[in-house]
């Protein structure tokens, strides 16, 4: 059995042999090795997060990650987003016929050492077989479970003017690294994503300032512009940022550069944007440096009250001291970034 076939999507010995030989080897925990058709979960007291997500990226292995780890850490961030304690995750696997079966068996390897990392359980899984052409290699489906503290309230409509934006780390790397492996472009520099689980950075900072914290977003596809947009729409308020102080690699911008694309539209798989009470900015940022995926963090704008009768808007002020708008993402330039 060295690639997958059709026989391993028909529910009997070939699928069997699938399951056990490959994923179980990787994944076996005591819910999800009951094998029965959904687990049975005790969960701890507090309001409950879910979210769902799909992952087709390509490549399917990228600098720095890969669609196994992506999807983990993509999941978890969902749910730390919401301030939740992520803690199962749910796992579906469209193959296509052909497919190796050491591409299986090294996803397999990474969506388990992510999960550890994390500290969350695969409790439930599935596996679908499609033919030749009526897939890419393969595609995933999460869905995620976790559990908020009765003391964390946070939501996407929270931001007040003074409030200050503060991001986790430098901005693009993950868009970057696909974008170069996608397309063999020669680059001296190395550029890795920045894929990681952010609920232990996430659970620094309402560790550093409770109460504080008024939202989290995540900025995926459509990069940091297009989050801080959604935040100033919700929030109905203005926002400033200040590109001096927006932490983006040398080589990250050097691709920008040389391609035409603008960092603050690159995606992000391992950073957060916090939206915190100004008199507590310091601290959150404090506690970010201490942890080891918030060393580059920095304080990058604040909100602002909007006139009356004008729709809110994100303004950039440039290092020169000039000010220009900046708009949601229109278009894709980069598809299948995750």
């Amino acid at each position: 059995m060295d690639k997958i076939l059709l026989d391993h999507g028909s529910g009997g010995l070939a699928t069997k042999r699938l399951i056990e030989e490959v994923f179980l080897k990787h994944l076996e925990n005591p819910v999800l090795s009951r094998m029965e058709d959904s687990a049975v979960l005790d969960l701890p007291p507090g309001r409950v997060a879910f979210t769902t997500d799909s992952f087709v990226i390509d490549p399917p292995f990228f600098p720095g990650g890969d669609i196994g780890s992506l999807s983990v850490h993509g999941t978890v961030n969902d749910l730390s987003m919401q301030g939740a304690r992520p803690l199962f995750l749910s796992l579906g696997l469209i193959l296509e016929e052909g497919l190796e079966i050491d591409v299986i068996e090294k996803i397999s390897r990474s969506i388990s050492r992510a999960s550890r990392e994390a500290g969350v359980m695969i409790a439930a899984a599935d596996t679908k077989v499609v033919g030749r052409g009526q897939a890419d290699k393969l595609f995933i489906n999460t869905s995620g479970i976790g559990v908020i503290p009765q003391n964390v309230v946070l939501g996407i409509n929270r931001a007040r003017p003074g409030d200050r934006v503060i991001v986790s780390g430098c901005l693009g790397d993950h868009g970057a690294a696909v974008l170069l492996s996608r397309s063999g472009l020669p680059f001296d520099a190395e550029i890795k994503s920045d894929c990681a689980s952010l609920n232990g950075l996430v659970e620094a900072i309402f560790q550093a300032a409770p109460g504080s914290i008024r939202l989290l977003r995540d900025p995926t596809r459509g990069g940091l512009a297009t989050v801080i947009n959604e935040i100033a729409e919700a929030s109905n308020v203005n926002m400033e940022i200040w590109e001096e102080r927006i932490p983006v690699r040398s080589e990250v911008s050097g691709v920008c550069e040389l391609l035409g694309l603008d960092p603050l539209y690159l995606a992000n798989e391992g950073k957060c944007v916090v939206v915190v009470r100004p008199d507590a900015a310091e601290k959150v940022l404090e506690a970010m440096k201490g942890h080891r995926l918030g060393r580059e963090a920095a304080i990058i704008g604040e909100v602002r009250e909007k006139g009356a009768k004008e729709r809110p808007q994100v303004l950039l002020r440039t290092r020169v001291g000039g000010v220009r708008m900046v708009p949601v993402l229109t278009g894709e330039p980069l598809p299948r970034i995750c």
